[in-house]
């Protein structure tokens, strides 16, 4: 399928180091447990652990409502839980795309039950229009148009994922 690019590899990289440092001023004290829900936020959650001057630990979590589809199916599932207790923690959720929010929403909810000291999210890529249920994203990378986009750990049914590009995947099938 042809791909048309949307954001290049070296506006992503820019983007996340900006993120970084504003993280890095609002948590001065202390380690921060980034959570990446698997599998699209790995990419963003590795480059911005690099890009943190500040100790950062790391954990993911599995969350689902898309199946192989394009669209969320409403239906929100929890395929892998965190291998450490937040309570207490400073916690930052990273998520590859904000769309309906239904997902991130879910987890935020159950999250939350688990006591952390703080609780936020960044997110690389958000899609405002796309939303159902509310969400409030402290850290956006980049607000996108409502296109169909992979790469840089965003996919389509398990492809493009390994794109150093955020691209918008045309012709759609």
């Amino acid at each position: 399928m042809p791909l048309r690019v949307l954001l290049s590899e070296e506006q992503i990289q820019r983007r996340i180091r900006e993120l970084g440092n504003k993280i890095d001023a609002d948590y001065p004290e202390g380690p921060i447990y980034l959570v990446g829900i698997l599998k699209g936020a790995c990419f963003f959650l590795a480059d911005l652990a690099r890009a943190l001057e500040r100790p950062a630990r790391i954990d993911f979590i599995g969350i689902s409502s898309y199946g192989k589809g394009k669209t969320s199916s409403g239906e929100v599932k929890l395929t892998k839980d965190l291998d450490v207790s937040i309570e207490g923690a400073d916690v930052l959720v990273l998520e590859d795309i904000v769309d309906s929010g239904i997902t991130l929403s879910y987890l935020m909810h159950v999250l939350q039950q688990r006591k952390p000291r703080t609780l936020k999210i960044a997110a690389l890529l958000d899609k405002p229009e796309r939303r159902v249920k509310p969400v409030e994203i402290t850290y956006v990378g980049f607000q996108i148009p409502d296109e169909f986009v992979v790469g840089f750990g965003l996919d389509f049914a398990e492809d493009y994922r390994n794109l150093r590009d955020i691209c918008v995947l045309q012709n759609n099938p």
